[in-house]
This record gives structure tokens, sequence and C-alpha cells, in this order.
């Protein structure tokens, strides 16, 4: 990997590790979601990095892909399961981390744990050549031994520039995948475990959205916000949040561009039997001997 490359990754890693660490300390009861995605994402810029995705706040049963809209009044509340997403990129170049914090109350500590001991375990174990499948046995194996399931659905994913899910996906079950991990790549992994049946699915839009195409649609404000997504965000995900600032009718804006196929919409990701879930992230640049860890 070059060296202006990596030292991206890791200027990345250490912002995101950074915002990660003390928007995990807004996670109190009272506090708006609002307020913790907007600190996280202005905090980002402060530090001199780039949102790669909106704030993902999943709450309880929810895995993934829940950020709040411009004007959510959703606090968290006492026994709340909180997973806390966030990515950071720097000219391009992605780093991807999460963290669980339980609100007022530790219920769930064990089930924390699970994903938190199962990352730790793959970081221990990861050489260039490994199989995705041995990581994703280590993952299973490991949050089973704690009485709980892995999300068998949800993975980890290759990164490479401006591409936050690059091709490469790293299971948290051992199948039959093929693929290995090569010198010079970064990787996220993130376990999740569930006290349910272990998957997740959804419909429901989570206000992030990705453009899927800059093509003109014949109208100048929809070409020109278009335009201004491509600009900011590439075929990154983006937020409802976004165009809230730059717009006074957000939500009609975001419905006109899925009905002319120019955005899609990221759905809400529950766990099917209404379990709880919990997930721990960390990116990994991988080495010629293990791995450099750049969200610690």
């Amino acid at each position: 990997m070059d060296v202006d490359i990596r030292d991206s990754y890791v200027r990345a890693g250490r912002i995101a590790s950074t915002v990660r660490n003390e928007a995990a300390g807004m996670i109190k009861s009272g506090t708006l979601l609002l307020d913790v995605a907007e600190f996280v994402e202005s905090e980002i810029a402060r530090l001199g990095g780039k949102v790669a995705f909106p704030t993902n706040l999943a709450i309880d049963s929810v895995a993934a892909h829940y950020t709040p809209h411009s004007s959510d009044p959703l606090r968290f509340q006492p026994g709340q399961l909180v997973k806390l997403d966030l990515g950071v990129h720097v000219n391009g170049y992605i780093a991807d981390t999460a963290v669980t914090v339980e609100v007022s109350s530790d219920k769930w500590e064990q089930l924390i744990n699970a994903s938190r001991d199962a990352l730790e375990m793959v970081l221990e174990s990861i050489t260039p050549g490994i199989l995705v499948r041995s990581i994703g046995g280590m993952v299973e194996r490991t949050i089973r031994s704690r009485g709980f399931e892995p999300v068998s659905n949800l993975t980890g994913h290759s990164l490479e520039r401006f591409n936050l899910h690059a091709g490469v996906s790293v299971p948290n079950i051992q199948d039959d995948s093929g693929a290995d991990l090569k010198p010079g790549m970064a990787v996220a992994i993130e376990p999740f475990a569930t006290t349910g049946v272990g998957r997740v699915a959804g419909r429901k839009s989570g206000n992030i959205y990705k453009l899927l195409r800059t093509r003109e649609t014949g109208d100048s404000e929809l070409d020109s916000l278009i335009a201004e997504i491509h600009g900011e965000f590439r075929f990154m995900p983006f937020s409802e949040r976004w165009v809230a600032r730059r717009n006074p009718k957000p939500e009609r804006a975001m419905k006109r561009l899925l009905k002319h196929g120019s955005v899609a919409t990221y759905p809400i990701l529950s766990e099917v039997k209404g379990g709880m879930v919990s997930q721990c992230e960390h990116t990994v640049i991988i080495l010629e001997k293990g791995c450099t860890v750049t969200t610690r």
C-alpha cells in the first residue's frame, strides 16, 4: 500500500476513534439522538475528516441503518441498547467503527461483551491470506459460547477509496466463501450478537440514501441537488439531514429523487424475532504479517 494512502487510512481511523469515544459518552437518558448524530458529523469535520456515511444510532432490536431525521424528537431512554456506528474518510480512504452503549443499566453487559470479545479474537488472529470463512467461524464460536447468536446476514466488508462496501464480505458465521484477506487491503470487521435467532430484515427507510446515477432528470432543481450530492458524497451514503440544510422541503425532495430513480434508500434492519442486538467494529489494514487496527 502506498505510504500516502496508508497515512490517509490511519488519519481517518484516528479521527473516527476520537469521535466514537466522545460520542459514546453522550449517549445518556434524555439526550436527543439528533444531538449525538450532529455532534459526530460536525466533530469529524472539525478534526479534518469527512463523513463517510450518516451516523447510525440503532436501538435495541434494530441492528443498522437508523439515523435521526432533521427534526427527530427521539431521546435515549434507560435500558436501551444503542449501537453507535460512524464512518470517516480522509481523501476518500475510510475508517468504519462501532460500539454498543447501554443506557443507565447493565442488563445487557454479557451481550455487549459477546460482540466485543468476538472482534478481539479476530484481531488477534488476522494474518494475510486468512480465509474470511475462518473469521466467520471465530465470530460464530465466540458469540455462541457466550450463549447468544451471531447475526448471519450482516457482514464486515472490504473498503476502497470512496467505496464503503468494496466487494469482499467478512461473515459472522462460518460459511463456504473462498475469499481471503490480502496485504494492503482495508477491511471493517463487525461482529453482531443477538438474543434472537440471528437474522435481520426490514423495509422502512432509515433516512439514509445513496446516489445511484448522475444523469439529468430534466428538472433543474433536482439536477442541482444531484450535482451537490455527488460533489459532497460521490456515491457514498448520505442523510436527509444533509438535504434539509440546503432544501426547505427535504422529504419532498427525497421522494422526487426516489421517484426518478436517482437515489436508493437503506432500510432499517431489525432482528426478525425482536432480539436485542449488540455490535462492535474496527477497521484494519492487512499487512505482510498481521494487521494494523486504525480505529483503536
